[in-house]
């Protein structure tokens, strides 16, 4: 009986699936991402064949670990010790692709006996050697996407490789990427004479214990685990996936709401037949089971168009980007599961209360019962249209789809209005700082990305009309005791930049190995002048504590700019530079110099460096994509909503075209229903917004920086968004109902 009721009402159905099956396809696709990222390193991890993994403790991923060249050949002479393999991974971006994988790696590493090398040579042949240009290897899958073969250019952020080999390894990762020799990775990278790890194999297993403790004692600053235990460590697949969940919950949330709404309209139009089963014998539980079967099916069916949908997506995804090696095989069972446990959890909230609803319907009031949203007597306000009467006298369905729409609206103007809160508070930092230009690498995919060498600044500083030039280092590490990352800034004491901190308690920074630390993080750590704080292993003195104007600086500290380009293993190197112009008249001209003599740097005025920024238009780019996300999801609950109030008022609507209404009268009255429900969704949702702004500002150290920033451009968006939705859910109903022939309508049971 489930089934037929689902199958008696197939628009409401399919389109309840719909709603449910974009958000669970959400997460499927996201989830693969990032599942793609874990199954990777764990194929290479244990691919490497190495006992040990030597590190930089406390880094957010392996990209951000830095260690010592050098320390490799102090383990390679240990008596323990079989081979000791450098390996260097970083972010480049490619031709396209803005977060492209890159590992170099020495040429007699043993980790490269895995590498499946399918077309050309590898690294280390002679004919690679002795011919000229960047060697690089490039995965297959990476062959594929970018649509490059042996003998072909390759651009990675400004510098050009010449690709001699197409290698396999059998994991989609490694596959999506590219491997160079050490050097080469270095220089590309900006780490000179680092890298990231060091894969170690013992001549013996059993000596692993008594090696670990010794490497320890000699290097205190540094972590040596096995690789499980290494895997475990890294940080950014856990944050990664905190996206997904929020992205995809948004997502479900939505269809969940839609979901009810359904249900809930399918117990009133129900009313009659309930009273029925109920006068023939049905029990409360049994009514209770069928409106919760019903509810738990369409969930279940959403869960697998959702699951289907998100392979189709991955297979677009596949031939069209390498992020994170996404692949079909990064979809696993426990993926499915997730999706499987949701949509459960949906179907039993989504619906408890219109079962309940439904078993507490009494047999003879069922009977009597003659239409309507609400199952009750007919209810009038004082003052609306026909359109308006019509929302009000079906009140429940009402609510649900205001918080459909309000949900939609709200989570993007909360999440516009924390972007437009970094990017002010970006805009408070380089102004902050009292400078007219600012510079950063060029074609790069983030900004922590951005390597500057110093020479660079030197030549700018020479320039006619510069009056100073500061380097500044940005940067994060993972910090277990506050619970979260730790943001840090390098600046040379003596530079005009660093003045823009206000020490509130001890001095200024003015050697290496201190550190001021933000006022937040020293309440939050319990910090105070004179105490040390330990980042990745590297013990600094506080000798400050300071207040800034930009809130999200106060949950890190400020290093001297040589202790920060050793922490984050850029020797020689700079995040960004601050330029003070003599005349700032003339900023515009010398930034138009800059661009000119120096290819590898971006110059932009300080007011418009951030907007700039490659982590704004990612930002930018991620909201729009949630943006789309929630207004389909929100936009099929509403069509859903519309379709059903058509439905219903079938009769109703063909006892006005009787009367001789036009079908443009109908029209418009079911598409003033729309718009009304959009422009009440949209107050609804900058409601929510503001409540969402509010939850986000109770959450530990993290409140107290959030910067959210509301501007009319954004309540007249959220507005125009509702409505569009309104528009979106009502266009066809309303074409439907204008359809229904007046003879036809009357019949309508």
């Amino acid at each position: 009986m489930v089934l037929k009721n689902l199958l008696r009402r197939k628009a409401r159905t399919m389109l309840t699936i719909l709603g449910i099956g974009i958000g669970v396809a959400a997460i499927v696709a996201l989830g693969a991402l990032v599942n793609g990222l874990e199954v990777g390193y764990k194929s290479m991890l244990a691919g490497s064949k190495a006992d040990l993994v030597l590190s930089q403790p406390d880094t957010m991923d392996i990209s951000y670990s830095s260690v010592d060249e050098e320390i490799g050949e102090k383990l390679a002479s240990m008596p323990e010790v079989s081979a000791v393999s450098a390996m260097l991974q970083g972010f480049a971006q490619a031709e396209g692709e803005p977060f492209f994988f890159v590992f170099g790696y020495p040429e007699n590493s043993f980790v490269l006996e895995r590498i499946n090398i399918v077309e050309g040579e590898g690294l280390d042949s002679r004919s690679t050697q002795r011919s000229r240009g960047r060697p690089i290897i490039l995965g297959s899958a990476a062959s594929e996407v970018l649509d490059k073969g042996v003998g072909d250019s390759m651009r990675l952020t400004g510098s050009v490789f010449r690709i001699v080999g197409i290698y396999e390894t059998g994991d989609a990762f490694e596959d999506s990427g590219a491997i160079l020799n050490l050097k080469d990775s270095q220089d590309l990278l900006g780490k000179g004479n680092k890298v990231s790890l060091f894969y170690i194999q013992l001549k013996e297993p059993s000596l692993g214990e008594r090696f670990i403790q010794k490497v320890e004692r000699q290097y205190s600053d540094l972590s040596i685990s096995g690789t499980s235990e290494f895997l475990e460590e890294q940080t950014f697949q856990d944050m990664m996936m905190g996206y997904v969940w929020v992205i995809g919950g948004l997502a479900i949330v939505i269809g969940g709401v839609g979901m009810m709404n359904s249900q809930l309209m399918a117990v009133f139009e129900r009313t009659r037949e309930i009273g029925v089963l109920r006068a023939i014998g049905w029990n409360r539980t049994r009514i209770l089971g069928m409106i919760l079967g019903e509810s738990i099916s369409v969930c279940l069916a959403g869960g697998i168009f959702g699951v289907g949908l998100g392979y189709l997506i991955i297979l677009a995804l596949t031939k069209a980007t390498l992020l994170f090696g996404i692949n079909i095989s990064n979809v696993g069972i426990d993926l499915i599961l997730q999706a499987a446990f949701i949509v459960l959890t949906l179907g039993l909230i989504g619906g408890i209360y219109p079962a309940w609803r439904a078993s507490r319907l009494e047999p003879v009031e069922a009977l009597r019962y003659e239409g309507g949203g609400s199952g009750g007597k007919i209810r009038r306000l004082p003052v609306g249209g026909m359109a308006v009467q019509s929302l009000w006298q079906r009140s429940t369905r009402t609510f649900l789809t205001l918080g459909a729409i309000g949900i939609t609206v709200g989570a993007i103007m909360a999440l516009e209005g924390m972007i437009r809160g970094m990017t002010d508070s970006m805009n408070t930092m380089m102004f902050g700082s009292q400078v007219e230009i600012m510079l950063r690498q060029a074609d790069i995919a983030d900004t922590s990305l951005s390597a500057m060498d110093e020479r660079v600044g030197e030549k700018i500083a020479a320039m006619p009309g510069i009056a100073n030039v500061s380097g500044i280092m940005f940067s994060a590490v993972t910090m277990p005791e506050a619970g979260g990352f730790f943001l840090v800034e390098g600046y040379s004491p003596n530079e005009f930049a660093i003045r823009r901190f206000r020490i509130v308690e001890g001095e200024p920074l003015r050697n290496n190995r201190q550190m001021i630390i933000g006022r937040t993080i020293a309440e939050a750590l319990k910090k105070k002048v004179g105490d040390t704080i330990e980042l990745s292993g590297t013990r600094f003195r506080i000798v400050g504590i300071y207040e800034s104007d930009v809130n999200w600086e106060e949950l890190g500290g400020v290093l001297t700019l040589r202790d920060a380009q050793v922490l984050m293993g850029r020797p020689r190197k700079v995040t960004m530079y601050a330029v003070k112009v003599v005349d700032p008249a003339q900023a515009e001209t010398i930034v138009h110099e800059i661009n000119q003599q120096f290819e590898d740097v971006h110059a932009a005025i300080a007011g418009d460096f951030v907007d700039q920024m490659p982590d704004m238009e990612n930002s930018r780019g991620m909201m729009d994509a949630i943006s789309f996300l929630a207004i389909a999801v929100g936009g099929v609950g509403v069509l859903n909503t519309m379709l059903m109030s058509v439905m219903e008022r079938t009769r109703e609507i063909g006892v006005l075209r009787a009367l001789g209404w036009r079908r443009r009268a109908v029209l418009t009255m079911i598409m003033k229903e729309a718009v009304i429900l959009g422009i009440l969704g949209g107050l609804t949702g900058i409601l929510i917004a503001f409540f969402l702004a509010f939850l986000m500002g109770r959450v530990p150290m993290i409140g107290q920086v959030l910067d959210v920033i509301w501007g009319l451009d954004i309540f007249v968006r959220a507005i125009l968004v509702a409505i569009l939705l309104g528009l979106i859910g009502g266009f066809y109903p309303a074409y439907r109902a204008t359809r229904l022939q007046p003879v036809e309508a009357l019949r309508y049971e």
